[in-house]
């Protein structure tokens, strides 16, 4: 709790001053965290997450705080597998566009530009872009080959509906923890509260472990026949606008939102289809994975804070 207190004031000091001493707030191993740093992350998940702006600050602080500890830990973690932070300049500028593409820019440059309105550089974006892209890579060395994908069967079902009329779902996602089954509709009931009083985005930002919290738990477009089938019978009813009840993974509970749907009456392209239905499966285990992982490395640190 002092520790709070003092990030709280030093994050309001700093909110009004040009420039201020920077002060030491958590210890991790051989990394430190800085009220700056907490400043720094703040306007980061604002920039990524425009939303983010209607909540209070300190809930707000209380996001980057435990955003910016996450990061130093998975940076420690990817530096006792990986000789340099750095990646593939092609790959890298491919992430970049990702984001901005995102964001409803067209270059480069204009994202220089909206950068500037949040006070940061595109070195600050491409620092976090590289320890999450490791941390993945890591993640997938380490997991792949428990990776359990029936391809046949995914195949099988694209294959039955490749001619009819096809439909594809807009879904945002919050995954978040449980310690044992008979917390699960009282989280679920917390959640929902959340969502009702400050929008699904920024209750993702606030409850969801995975990946997508940062851009408002976003996942995009998904065809039907990338769902698998406990996923979409959750959905399938649902009206735009409208979330799941909460559906039971493997080492927490997914809530999903229907931000919107569209049909297509052109055959599906079997290949793709195929492609994409196992990077989602693919990449949804993987994020379980990477959550294990993560709990793991940090009850092994040596953190002060």
């Amino acid at each position: 709790m002092k520790n709070y207190l003092l990030i709280l004031f030093l994050f309001f000091t700093l909110s009004n001053a040009k420039s201020i001493e920077s002060k030491i707030i958590h210890s991790i191993e051989n990394e430190v965290i800085t009220n700056i740093d907490i400043k720094n992350e703040f306007k980061y998940l604002v920039a990524l997450n425009n939303s983010l702006k209607e909540l209070d600050k300190e809930t707000l602080l209380n996001i980057s705080n435990e955003s910016i500890i996450r990061e130093k830990i998975k940076k420690i973690e990817i530096l006792k597998n990986f000789k340099v932070l750095k990646l593939n300049k092609d790959y890298y500028e491919l992430l970049v566009k990702n984001i901005y593409t995102r964001l409803n820019l067209k270059s480069i440059n204009e994202f220089e530009i909206y950068l500037k309105n949040y006070d940061l550089k595109i070195d600050d974006i491409k620092t976090k872009i590289t320890i999450d892209t490791l941390w993945n890579e890591l993640i997938i060395r380490k997991y792949d080959s428990k990776i359990n994908i029936n391809e046949d069967k995914i195949k099988k079902k694209i294959l039955k509906n490749s001619k009819i009329r096809s439909k594809e779902y807009q879904l945002s996602e919050i995954i978040f923890e449980i310690t044992n089954k008979e917390e699960i509709e009282k989280k679920y009931t917390q959640v929902v509260k959340s969502i009702n009083e400050i929008g699904f985005e920024n209750s993702a930002a606030i409850y969801s472990f995975s990946e997508s919290a940062k851009i408002g738990g976003d996942i995009g477009w998904i065809n039907q026949n990338s769902l698998n089938k406990n996923i979409k019978i959750n959905i399938i009813s649902l009206e735009v606008g409208e979330i799941t009840q909460p559906i039971i993974l493997s080492n927490g509970i997914l809530i999903l939102k229907l931000i919107n749907t569209k049909n297509s009456e052109t055959t599906i392209n079997i290949e793709n289809e195929l492609k994409k239905a196992i990077n989602y499966e693919r990449n949804r285990q993987l994020n379980q994975y990477s959550k294990i992982y993560y709990n793991k490395i940090k009850k092994n640190l040596d953190f002060d804070g």
